[in-house]
């Protein structure tokens, strides 16, 4: 049973996040929701008719991230690309809304902002429309996305690359940006897709979901020796520093770099939308470890702000007084 961190110890790492900022390489992407009710059937077709209330907009991949750090209080700069079209102009405003930086927003017109769409009645998402190409960039776009990453990690605490497999982060392009955080020595921090696991060498730190884990190591997670093996399996193929494997309502497990596995357990009491979860965790644990927390102290702070925002319907964030207030039970 680990030892817990402390309500004050907690509050003071959190209060800390305000000095940090972290570089976010991902997949940019706008998150529309349509929101309604549903009263009749369609007389064309046996499908619900969504009568529409409302209409919102919001940095969805790694924008969330972007916007999870905002939230927190952190600075954030987002790299990524964007198209020449409404929907990049949108993602321009709303990051310009969260008080992001923007100059790491390179424009690539040979390709359409990733947008999805989804109708949201009575609380259940209805149906989902994606608007995207996810072909690798081309080498001309790739060089600029890895200067935009060089000139930012000179003043950054942490590099985070949030995999949504749209194109983005081609083997090259991962290689380089993990290099040239190292070499600052700076740490990176990986939210991972499957197609481009093997391509996540010597990361700091990696947070698949179960999943993910059990179909990068080729092990089916059933108990604690086969979490073991596949948190294992996945270092030796990376050679990579950590491990954290996010496992829903079993909580998330951490094996760290001595081989040490630790089991924290969900803390979420309402379950309502696990969209963008991952984002909240991988930006809240990269300024746990960036503002003076062990990795275990680190992911207790991010589970915490995962069980807020998983409490709310669509892409969400969490801010700092209710990831304070979420914390509180750990003075008990």
């Amino acid at each position: 049973m680990m030892e817990m961190i402390n309500y004050q110890r907690a509050r003071q790492i959190v209060e800390n996040f305000a000095n940090r900022r972290i570089v976010v390489l991902g997949d940019l992407m706008l998150d529309e929701f349509i929101w309604g009710e549903v009263r009749r059937i369609s007389p064309e077709a046996p499908v619900p008719v969504v009568e529409v209330r409302r209409e919102t907009l919001n940095l969805g991949g790694a924008g969330n991230v972007v916007s999870n750090l905002r939230a927190l209080g952190a600075r954030a700069v987002p790299i990524g690309i964007i198209g020449a079209d409404e929907a990049a102009m949108r993602i321009r405003e709303r990051f310009v809304d969260v008080g992001a930086e923007t100059e790491g927003l390179i424009t690539d017109p040979s390709r359409p902002t990733t947008r999805k769409t989804r109708i949201v009645a009575h609380s259940q998402q209805m149906v989902r429309a994606d608007r995207e190409d996810r072909s690798p960039i081309d080498h001309d776009i790739e060089a600029m996305v890895l200067n935009a990453v060089r000139n930012a990690m000179a003043a950054a605490d942490a590099l985070i690359i949030s995999d949504y497999d749209k194109g983005l982060l081609t083997p090259e392009l991962l290689a380089d940006s993990i290099s040239a955080a190292h070499d600052l020595g700076k740490p990176v921090c990986l939210d991972p897709k499957i197609k481009n696991f093997s391509s996540y060498r010597e990361v700091d730190l990696i947070t698949p979901n179960q999943l993910e884990a059990e179909l990068a190591s080729g092990i089916e997670i059933t108990d604690h020796d086969s979490l073991v093996a596949a948190a294992q399996a996945i270092r030796r193929m990376l050679t990579c520093g950590n491990v954290l494997i996010t496992r829903g309502e079993h909580g998330m497990s951490l094996l760290e770099d001595n081989d040490e596995l630790t089991t924290i357990p969900t803390v979420a009491r309402e379950v309502y939308d696990v969209t963008g979860a991952g984002d909240t965790v991988i930006a809240t644990l990269t300024l746990g470890m960036t503002s003076g927390a062990g990795l275990k102290d680190a992911a207790v702070i991010a589970n915490h702000a995962a069980g807020v925002v998983v409490a709310k319907i669509g892409t969400a964030t969490v801010s700092i007084q209710e990831l304070l207030d979420a914390l509180t039970d750990l003075k008990l």
